[in-house]
């Protein structure tokens, strides 16, 4: 699975997602893009959407939230008119990644946004977790033919199913998978990372994980069960406040972040039982059977005269008990490596 220059089975591709911490600012968004690319993202993910492209200006109480949410009380017209991301932003700050060497693209939320991204060429789509039951979105999306990936925050087992196979029926298999938590933060208890392994089983595709706890460990211990994308929110101080700051890791967070994730692809490695350089030098200072005493021709090998001891330059231990009552082919000295060639053949 590649996305842009990015080859995901190489390297985990750490995507940060600016959402709605721009607080309306241009220049904070770039500035934000700036730590971001400094903060070690091969990414940034926008949101593409306005109020009227997803949701209703409608005073009825099922626009208003109340899910014991960040955004209680807030109607959803309000709330994303605050946190959208302003269209004619867009190829501002998709040029300012790509000329700090960083993919840029975006979850769009209905098909008019769809075609926007594509008119700026983005190298793949996100399907946000809400959206995951759009499944025409999701056709009309994957028919773009580009990677798309996709959170399961909300999604059930039959949903997975069916937005997968949305993009299979339009010819698209570059579909990645992000296990997510839809709470804003999420609890670790809630996190059930063991999902990944099984969905990388059960569907056979790239899996990630779209991470809304406000800890370092979670995408360490994805990372470790076989994700290959981690996307975190990003802003530049909680203390701008903002819709989703209290959910997004600050610049040095972020970094804290990407630098357990890249110790982690260095500690998980490959399944092996070949030696390192440096661990097949450490096996001098392994056991060996060693000449323990002065010893004459003839002289019958006991557990007395012979010992395994550090370190490992004589016979392994595991031929003690064939040589003893051997006899020794000459004399030898106390500390001398024993080897087959100091036993007489007959002896």
């Amino acid at each position: 699975m590649t996305i842009g220059n990015h080859n995901l089975n190489e390297k985990v591709f750490i995507i940060a997602e600016l959402s709605a911490n721009h607080n309306g600012s241009l220049d904070t968004a770039l500035r934000t893009i700036d730590a971001m690319k400094e903060s070690g993202a091969d990414a940034i993910k926008l949101q593409t959407y306005t109020p009227d492209t997803i949701t209703l200006d409608c005073d009825s109480d099922m626009f208003t939230i109340s899910q014991g949410t960040l955004w209680d009380k807030r109607k959803f017209h309000d709330l994303y008119a605050e946190a959208m991301t302003p269209w004619e932003w867009h190829k501002i700050l998709f040029e300012h990644a790509h000329n700090l060497g960083m993919e840029a693209f975006s979850s769009p939320f209905d098909p008019s946004a769809v075609d926007f991204l594509s008119g700026l060429n983005v190298p793949a789509y996100k399907i946000a977790s809400f959206e995951i039951t759009d499944i025409p979105l999701i056709e009309y999306t994957a028919a773009k033919g580009k990677p798309i990936i996709i959170s399961t925050g909300i999604a059930t087992l039959n949903d997975i199913e069916d937005a997968l196979d949305a993009c299979k029926r339009v010819g698209n298999d570059q579909i990645t998978l992000l296990k997510c938590t839809s709470a804003y933060p999420a609890a670790l208890e809630e996190m059930n990372l063991l999902t990944i392994p099984d969905m990388i089983s059960r569907f056979g595709i790239t899996v990630g994980l779209s991470d809304h706890t406000m800890s370092l460990s979670a995408p360490v211990a994805a990372v470790t069960l076989g994700a290959r994308v981690i996307e975190k929110h990003f802003i530049l101080d909680r203390g701008m406040g903002g819709a989703d700051s209290a959910f997004s890791l600050e610049p040095h967070e972020f970094r804290a972040m990407v630098d357990a994730v890249r110790d982690t692809e260095k500690l998980m490695g490959k399944a092996t039982y070949e030696l390192s350089p440096k661990s097949l030098k450490s096996r001098e200072f392994s056991r060996s059977l060693f000449i323990a005493e002065d010893v004459k021709a003839g002289e019958p090998i006991t557990m007395t005269n012979v010992r395994s001891v550090r370190p490992g330059f004589g016979l392994s231990p595991k031929y003690l008990s064939e040589i003893l009552g051997k006899h020794f082919s000459a004399d030898f000295s106390k500390g001398t490596p024993l080897s087959l060639d100091l036993i007489q053949e007959n002896g």
